[in-house]
């Protein structure tokens, strides 16, 4: 026994470890958690490990991804993760591959050659993706995630325990192209459109923005806002042309002069002349570059009376205010507030007005210095601090005409950035717990599964639940999985899904499944039971191909959804052979358990008082009425010829069709065809 693996062996005892160095696993994510959990399974005594990655190393990975050094940026993380960290135990056989794992060579067959799957993901999309194609292929799933001093930890077992989607997670937050180019009212509407509007008309690629503008006519939004819309990006070409060649007047500032005139002042007047835009909304104001410059340059807020104030003194800057705020908008700041300002971080001050118009010029003529110099595109990234300032100025400055608080330079990467916060010790302690569950899972320890979360809680930082059954009514792991491999250039859509049905089997008549289906790829509709035009065509016509789903749908709702992955032919297939190779045996959808519907219970018969019988009906069996409750007096009962029902009670017997005799010489007219006396 090495040293180097005696402590392993001893813990995970020699059986566990034997397989170890044999077992497959595929690690999807070489960022905060991946390296973390690379070097962890690196030192346990994985053997062979497959680790994909997209992305490539930024400058701000470098305080929590250890295996990555300055030198390595831009680089591969898949690549640079995987020469790290062999070096710590060369017995370990590391596959980098710098890919989309929703690339379509990534397909079911081959998520089937991994023993387990570990996911230190951050994305969304990429995660529900995993978690099918995992389902599909049957192999256990290990997912986690950390925010800040929270994580957590799921194992994913097919049938035995919830997967991904069967708790469905928050849609991300998205704005209307109104608020954003139009009508703001938080700092996160000037961001967006500093970063994701401005920055691609004035430094991308000159693109029409009409497609954007025709879906939101599409949307229902203000007609009047998207005309003023359309007429404001026309006049960004001359703009766009200024960037890209020397200023006219020769001075530095020119071409962001021009910038500043046409958004921050032009734009402003054009939206301020839709006057029903701003009847229950303050109107933002328009800047002026050169008083701002100046210093003389004064925010007036309108008041509730129509007439204009100048902008409050203690008018917050942020989440906690600053008393300063009012005075650095107005383009002047106290001693005081400077002194604190340099005191603090440089990223983290805050900017007055005057200083955020000269952190947009700077910034544009750097921007523009480089397309002249032969650049096509410039395109935001949090860790170029050309475009980082550009943001946060242009955000600011925007903010100010709107009156709303202005952020950091700090605030504004996080904010545009998307960055959330990540903490390495979070990371470790979150790569620990998904190596101990991948042990659960490789044990078959099913019974040991747990959902592990970090919690910001001193006295109780781990927190360990019992795995959850599967939701009966989750779209994802309740299908039906099946693999067809096929050529999609030869194979008609009619072919596959007849076929998978067994609807051309020698036992067709007596397979119990769906009759009637419709059959969808993804969201698209490829046919219905009234609507076959694409029987006939093939796969590949349909764009349906390797690594994508065909999803048959019981248009009864009495079967589960067959999920069909598109595989390759086998290597070995004879070139002559047929082009459609069908599962055996072939997929036998359950039935859907219906919900229950709670049936209703009907009231009881109305009774006056005694036992009395329903009135004679001859569909409705007579059966005696409950005896009904005796009356309560106040010193005496009741007696013979009165009443033992309260108003209300004979109101509400009188609605359900019953007359009350007040007492037994009443009577009714038996004649009345309507009226059937029952005592």
């Amino acid at each position: 026994m090495s040293g180097r693996s005696a402590h392993a062996k001893a813990i995970l005892g020699e059986e566990l470890f034997g397989r170890l160095s044999q077992t497959k696993v595929l690690l999807v994510g070489a960022g905060g958690i991946g390296c973390e959990l690379l070097k962890n399974i690196v030192l346990t005594g994985f053997g062979d490990i497959t680790l994909l990655d997209l992305d490539t190393i930024d400058l701000s990975n470098l305080n929590r991804q250890f295996l990555f050094r300055k030198k390595d940026i831009k680089q591969s993380k898949a690549m640079v993760a995987a020469k790290t960290a062999s070096a710590f135990n060369p017995n370990v056989k590391i596959t980098p591959i710098h890919a989309n794992i929703k690339e379509p060579q990534f397909d079911v067959a081959w998520f089937r050659g991994f023993d387990i799957v570990l996911n230190a993901l951050d994305n969304l999309d990429a995660r529900r993706h995993v978690n099918k194609m995992c389902m599909a292929a049957n192999v256990p799933l290990v997912e986690s995630g950390t925010a800040g001093y929270l994580g957590q930890v799921q194992p994913i077992l097919k049938d035995r325990a919830e997967c991904f989607d069967c708790v469905p997670k928050p849609t991300p937050k998205t704005f209307p192209v109104c608020t954003i180019r139009s009508t703001p009212s938080q700092p996160i509407h000037c961001i967006v459109w500093a970063k994701s509007y401005l920055m691609p008309q004035l430094f991308g690629e000159d693109e029409d923005s009409g497609s954007e503008l025709d879906e939101a006519e599409k949307q229902g939004e203000n007609a009047t806002e998207i005309a003023a819309l359309r007429k404001e990006a026309l006049a960004f070409k001359a703009v766009r042309d200024a960037l890209r060649s020397p200023a006219a007047d020769g001075s530095p500032s020119g071409a962001a002069k021009l910038v500043f005139e046409k958004v921050f002042h032009s734009d402003i007047l054009n939206l301020l002349s839709m006057a029903d835009m701003w009847r229950s909304r303050a109107p933002p104001i328009p800047l002026e570059f050169d008083a701002i410059r100046t210093g003389s340059f004064v925010l007036n807020r309108p008041a509730q009376n129509g007439s204009s104030a100048p902008l409050a003194k203690e008018q917050t800057n942020g989440r906690n205010g600053s008393a300063s705020t009012g005075k650095m908008l107005n383009g002047s700041s106290s001693s005081t507030a400077t002194t604190a300002s340099s005191a603090g971080l440089k990223d983290q001050r805050a900017l007055s007005l005057q200083d955020n118009l000269e952190l947009f010029v700077s910034s544009t003529e750097r921007l523009a210095a480089r397309l002249r110099a032969g650049e096509d595109t410039i395109s935001f990234d949090k860790d170029d601090d050309d475009t980082l300032d550009f943001v946060t100025a242009a955000a600011n400055l925007r903010s100010a005409a709107y009156g709303i608080p202005g952020k950091s330079r700090w605030e504004v990467k996080e904010m545009a950035g998307n960055i959330i916060p990540a903490i390495a010790t979070t990371n470790a302690i979150i790569a620990g717990l998904i190596v101990l569950q991948a042990f659960h899972l490789l044990r078959r320890s099913y019974s040991s599964l747990r959902n592990v979360h970090v919690q910001f809680k001193p006295s109780m930082p781990l927190s360990a639940i019992a795995m959850c059954t599967p939701n009966p009514s989750c779209g994802v792991c309740r299908d039906t999985y099946t693999e067809v491999r096929c050529d999609p250039a030869r194979v008609t859509l009619k072919e596959v899904v007849s076929g998978v049905l067994g609807r051309n089997a020698d036992d067709a008549d007596e397979r119990d499944g769906p009759q009637e289906v419709s059959v969808y790829e993804d969201k698209r509709v490829l046919s219905d039971p009234d609507w076959d035009d694409n029987d006939d065509r093939t796969l590949e016509s349909l764009n349906v191909t390797r690594g994508k789903f065909l999803s048959i749908v019981d248009e009864d709702g009495e079967y589960a959804t067959i999920q069909v992955a598109i595989g390759m032919l086998p290597p070995d297939h004879p070139s002559d052979g047929p082009a459609l190779v069908l599962p055996s045996p072939l997929p036998a959808p359950p039935h859907k358990e219906k919900p229950r519907v709670a049936t209703p219970t009907p009231p009881p018969p109305p009774v006056t008082a005694g036992k009395k019988r329903a009135a004679p009906d001859d569909d409705i069996e007579e059966i005696d009425a409950p005896s009904a409750k005796r009356a309560r007096t106040t010193g005496g009962a009741v007696g013979l010829g009165e009443t033992p029902f309260t108003p209300s009670k004979k109101r509400r017997l009188e609605e359900d069709g019953l007359i009350m005799l007040d007492n037994a010489d009443e009577t009714i007219e038996e004649e009345d065809p309507d009226v059937i006396v029952i005592d």
